[in-house]
């Protein structure tokens, strides 16, 4: 049996451009999707922390360096320049191989620098309290 689990995450990266008329997509740039293990037209689902938005769409690649996060086409009416995001990919696998599958979490600062990358998802922090 296979289940569709985590593949990466990139946390709250800022959007830095929304470009309502372009042909769709959602431009990242390239470094930050090669340490986040996201191919260009890889199909992800996009969350807006500002606004509650949820949508799914697929990566073009930005420059390298750039710190770009654009929406694209009619995305970019799904948050403003600004808003944080999380952008998730996901995969299919076996069951089998889960006990030693880990995901890739990239997080990201206010200006889109990496700052944490790790193979596993935090504990929840609830009021100053840790859960496993």
């Amino acid at each position: 049996m296979q289940r569709i689990m985590l593949k990466s995450k990139i946390h709250r990266a800022r959007l830095t451009e929304a470009n309502l008329y372009y042909e769709g997509s959602f431009t990242i740039d390239e470094n930050i999707l090669d340490e986040a293990d996201i191919l260009p037209h890889e199909k992800v689902s996009v969350v807006n922390i500002n606004n509650g938005e949820r949508f799914e769409t697929y990566v073009i690649p930005g420059a390298r360096g750039s710190k770009v996060f654009c929406l694209n086409g009619a995305a970019a009416r799904k948050g403003h320049v600004g808003d944080e995001v999380i952008i998730i990919s996901y995969i299919n696998i076996d069951e089998n191989e889960l006990k030693t599958y880990k995901p890739t979490i990239v997080l990201l600062d206010r200006n889109n620098n990496i700052t944490e990358k790790s193979h596993q998802t935090a504990p929840q922090k609830v009021y100053g309290q840790s859960y496993s």
